[in-house]
């Protein structure tokens, strides 16, 4: 667990992993195999490219340089998600997301299981960046306030299950948000506890990861990411339209590492 800056030179191997090679790894037989149709991945498409989750305008200007979570790339690099013994040549999935996206919670509950799946089991490197467009839109700070959240899980090693408490309680009406108390919950659920917890909890309460979310959101936009979910695969963006199920989804993935 980290709660003051990073050693950059301890981040170099991160961050030269991050970028797509082909991948030497052997695909895993999987037992279980839950199809997903066209239309339901359609759906996920539309809603995350709909109006309302577009940035209403271009962000401008810098932030603030400052510290970033432990896992991510760089003061404006996604958090990097892969199995302890992950080699170098794994295809990348870049996620671009904001926690408040619609069309980002249809995603992850269609596609999500196989992606977490496939990064722990060593075949993919997932990067995830957090974006805050919405907060924008919606007129709350919601996306702001998640993604610190999910920054200060990642010092603790936290950052995917708190990643998935947000997703998998989700509001109903989109703008709802989640208050402070909701989001400190999805701490506990995602097995933060004792001084672990507590370190969260100051690092949230601090907002110290604004400044790195506000970076991540400039950098990604000014890199041509301005609607959520985006995925791309060894840099090419990844059309969803063209996924029929999560087979043809893992067969895409496992062929971009050559497999």
């Amino acid at each position: 667990m980290s709660t003051g800056p990073h050693d950059r030179s301890a981040r170099q191997a991160k961050i030269d992993a991050a970028g797509p090679k082909p991948s030497k790894a052997k695909p895993i037989l999987v037992a279980a195999v839950v199809l997903v149709t066209v239309a339901a991945l359609a759906v996920a498409v539309w809603l995350g490219n709909r109006p309302g989750d577009e940035p209403t305008a271009r962000p401008t200007g810098t932030a603030a340089a400052g510290d970033y979570p432990q896992g991510a790339t760089g003061p404006s690099g996604g958090i990097v998600v892969e199995a302890a013994n992950a080699g170098a040549d794994l295809p990348t999935l870049d996620i671009y997301e904001d926690f408040q996206c619609p069309g980002c919670q249809s995603m992850e509950r269609s596609l999500g299981p196989t992606i977490k799946e496939m990064a722990e089991s060593g075949q993919i490197r997932v990067v995830y960046h957090m974006k805050t467009f919405l907060d924008r839109n919606l007129k709350n700070d919601a996306s702001m306030r998640a993604g610190n959240g999910a920054a200060c899980a990642a010092d603790a090693g936290h950052f995917q299950a708190f990643h998935d408490q947000v997703y998998a309680n989700a509001p109903t009406s989109e703008g709802q948000g989640w208050t402070n108390e909701q989001l400190a919950q999805f701490a506990s659920s995602a097995g933060m506890t004792g001084d672990t917890l507590a370190t969260w909890q100051q690092c949230f309460d601090n907002g110290t990861y604004n400044g790195y979310l506000q970076q991540v959101e400039e950098t990604t936009a000014q890199d041509g990411v301005e609607s959520t979910p985006t995925l791309r695969l060894n840099g090419e963006n990844l059309d969803l339209r063209q996924i029929a199920s999560i087979e043809d989804f893992r067969a895409k993935l496992l062929a971009a590492g050559g497999q």
